[in-house]
Order: structure tokens, then C-alpha cells, then sequence
């Protein structure tokens, strides 16, 4: 298994609405500067925090399947299918773009939301009509594990489904407890840690440190274990794991 931390500076950032809205992109667009630039369906991963009311305007999606993931606050939608919606906080929206859709988005509160974009096989994906989805965060699963907290997202018993090949998980993982993780044979292991600081081991005794913010990424041939702890404090990490190649081509990012 390989393992690669990669720190804030050497992800991509971005605002909307002159700074309102404000975005740390562990995989980002084309030009914005992101070390990864994609993980094999997953193609965008921002996080964004607005201390302010801020909005994006009306924009078009077309194949791609974009989950919004509520940390914090409230996100406000409406599109060209005639949603109006808001998430509360643990809620997740998913656009399943399809033939093309428009939507705007806001912030009107102080929030924090990971947006997401998954990519199915688009020649297919861009025939099928375009969704809608909402979810409550009470309607995941959450178990406790020796002290730690395992919400998920996508796969198991998720109420929630997509077309893509990938599994997600939001973990609360208390100081002097560790989390372990099962990783399958050419598969590809996203965390990243919004809270807090740890240490990651692969199948050794050996681990990694990294702090809050750090993006972390496992890719294994062979399958292994992936094991989080926190340092001095609680941690946070939201997980995401896909496929590291798949079996249709990917659309190619320009530089």
C-alpha cells in the first residue's frame, strides 16, 4: 500500500460571492493549483466555509453525480427541475446531472459543506433524465465501535445511492481510540481531517502524522488495513473510498 499526505498548500482554494463563500479543494479544477488532480471516479472534492451570507448563481451540471454534505449550519437550492430546498446541518443533497441541469446554491448563515463530484461512465450518464435527491441526516446509519462514531454516507445500509463505484463514511474518532479500515484489493482510500490532529499506519508498526486540514491518500494493489488515530484531541475525518481505475474511460481534466 502507498500512502501520500498531502498538506493544505498543496491543494487548491477557491471563493465565491467576492470571498463570502471560501473553499479548500483537495482535488480541484483544472489550473487551481491541486496536487491531485483526481481519484479515479472521484473527480472534485471542495470544502467550503462561509462566516457570511454568500451565493452562487444560476450554473449548469451535465453528467456527473455532485453530493453537498451539510457540516455545519444550512445550504439553500433551487434548480431548473423546480426544487426549492433547504439542508439542514447532516444532511446531504445529490444532483444526478444527467442530460443537464441548472442550480444556484447559498450559504445565508454561518455553514460549512463539502461538495463532492462522482463520475460515472458520461456518454451514459448524459442520456438519463436528471434528479433531485435530499437527505436528512437522521435518515444514515450511525453505529458506535469501541467509542468510535461511523456514519455512512454511501454503501451498506446509506439510504442514499449513486451510479458510481464509491463508498463514504464521516468518523468521530475520540482521543485514545483508533479506527481501522478494511481496504480491498485496487481501491483508493480519501480522508480528510477536519478536525483535529493523528497519526495514520498502513500494515506496520510504523505511522504517519498529520494535522488538521491534511489530505490523506491510500492506494492499494494487494488490499490491507488503514489505521486512524487521534493525537491530543478528538478527531474528525471524512472518508471516501473508489475504485483507483475503472473499466470506462474518464473524462480527461485540461491542465
Amino acid at each position: 500500500m502507498e500512502l501520500n499526505i498531502i498538506k493544505p498548500q498543496d491543494q487548491a482554494n477557491g471563493q465565491f460571492d467576492g470571498g463570502k463563500i471560501k473553499e479548500q479543494k483537495p482535488i480541484g479544477f483544472s489550473g487551481e493549483g491541486s496536487l491531485i488532480n483526481r481519484l479515479g471516479p472521484l473527480f472534485y472534492w471542495a470544502w467550503a466555509n462561509s462566516n457570511e451570507p454568500g451565493e452562487v448563481g444560476l450554473h449548469p451540471h451535465q453528467g456527473f453525480e455532485i453530493i453537498t454534505y451539510v457540516i455545519k449550519g444550512k445550504a439553500y437550492h433551487r434548480d431548473t427541475l423546480g426544487t426549492e430546498s433547504v439542508v439542514d446541518e447532516g444532511g446531504i443533497q445529490l444532483m444526478q446531472t444527467g442530460s443537464g441541469v441548472y442550480h444556484a446554491e447559498a450559504l445565508k448563515e454561518p455553514s460549512e459543506a463539502f461538495q463532492i463530484w462522482f463520475e460515472p461512465h458520461l456518454s451514459q450518464a448524459i442520456k438519463r433524465t436528471p434528479t433531485y435527491s435530499q437527505y436528512n441526516a437522521e435518515d444514515f446509519p450511525v453505529i458506535n465501535k469501541d467509542g468510535v462514531t461511523i456514519k455512512t454516507i454511501l454503501g451498506n445500509d446509506s439510504p442514499m445511492n449513486i451510479v458510481t463505484d464509491a463508498q463514504m463514511w464521516d468518523i468521530s474518532i475520540p482521543s485514545g481510540t483508533g479506527y481501522t479500515h478494511s481496504l480491498l484489493a485496487n481501491r483508493t482510500l480519501a480522508a480528510l481531517a477536519i478536525r483535529g490532529d493523528g497519526a495514520v499506519s498502513l500494515q506496520t508498526n510504523e505511522s504517519t502524522h498529520f494535522t488538521h486540514k491534511d489530505f490523506i491518500v491510500v492506494q492499494s494493489e494487494q488490499g490491507g488495513e488503514v489505521t486512524i488515530q487521534p493525537l491530543d484531541k478528538n478527531s474528525r475525518i471524512f472518508l471516501i473510498e473508489v475504485p483507483t481505475k475503472v473499466n470506462y474511460p474518464l473524462y480527461r481534466k485540461p491542465r
